[in-house]
């Protein structure tokens, strides 16, 4: 690993296991837990780091300066990248979906003020750069230049998520995630063990390509997985009464804060699907807190 991002990560502090002491779940007789990599930087919190950690550390050791990725008008992932950029002296350059807004978003706002380059490239142009996966696969890369697919998805991001599954000691039978991209999910995939489920709910709609995308990171095939394409509340950064409502009670029982782009939906998934039988009574459950608190900031109903 670069000393330079083994001195940043002594700078984290632990991803802890929290036990959901909800007495709702004992009628069900479900035992919960999150996995709290929300907690691990104020700023590159939860899978934002994870996916980064090893891209940047084959980046850094190809002597890279420059680190061109993509992303929206309140990517978590692009937020993570440009406030990296800033703490390692590498130049960052984000390719934002859409129009220049007339007044920047809290999201665009803060990276632009870490020294990320932002260029506004048309939703057509956007859907396009998604086909380039490869760090050297962006047409007109220059010497020195790194590229990062949309979230980080790339295989040396399955590595950093596979930390987070080995930093778990206790016994559990289903492992459940948000999924933007599919590289979490396919991370979990590939280090669960193998009677280990892992249930990812898409925050997107029009998800189902999410599948794919997910089968072309895994190492090698496997049959534990699937993508629940139901919790959406209408589409990307979409909410409504309901999911404002379970996670602000969820928070106030529990003390974790949720956001409504992610967690909050998987979250509520996860007690929608209770509620309907969906795990079997016994069930061991972990769910994932992927962080991105700042995007709270900017989701609408």
């Amino acid at each position: 690993m670069h000393p330079e991002l083994i001195k940043l990560e002594q700078t984290f502090k632990p991803s802890i296991l929290t036990k959901i002491d909800d007495p709702w779940l004992a009628q069900y007789r479900i035992k919960l837990w999150m996995k709290r990599d929300d907690l691990l930087h104020p700023i590159i919190s939860g899978n934002k780091w994870r996916k980064l950690k090893y891209s940047l550390d084959h980046a850094l050791s190809s002597g890279a300066d420059t680190i061109i990725s993509m992303g929206g008008a309140y990517s978590n992932h692009l937020h993570a990248l440009a406030y990296v950029g800033k703490v390692l002296g590498l130049k960052t350059i984000g390719l934002v979906r859409g129009e220049q807004p007339v007044t920047l978003t809290p999201t665009l706002s803060d990276i632009q003020r870490w020294g990320m380059e932002l260029r506004f490239v048309s939703r057509g142009d956007y859907r396009l750069l998604r086909q380039h996966k490869n760090y050297q696969a962006l047409p007109g890369l220059q010497p020195g230049q790194y590229w990062l697919p949309e979230g980080g998805a790339q295989a040396l991001a399955l590595k950093g998520v596979a930390e987070l599954v080995n930093e778990i000691a206790i016994p559990y039978d289903t492992f459940c995630a948000p999924c933007g991209t599919g590289a979490t999910l396919a991370g979990m995939i590939d280090a669960v063990q193998q009677q280990v489920s892992v249930l990812g709910f898409a925050a997107l709609k029009n998800a189902g390509f999410l599948r794919g995308e997910v089968e072309g990171l895994l190492s090698q095939s496997r049959h534990n997985w699937q993508i629940n394409l139901d919790y959406h509340f209408g589409g990307f950064a979409k909410t409504n009464a309901d999911l404002s409502e379970f996670s602000n009670d969820f928070e106030s029982k529990t003390t974790i804060p949720l956001e409504p782009v992610y967690t909050g939906k998987m979250m509520y998934a996860v007690y929608d699907l209770i509620k309907k039988h969906y795990f079997k009574p016994g069930e061991r459950i972990i769910a994932l807190h992927t962080g991105g608190l700042q995007g709270k900031r900017g989701v609408s109903g």
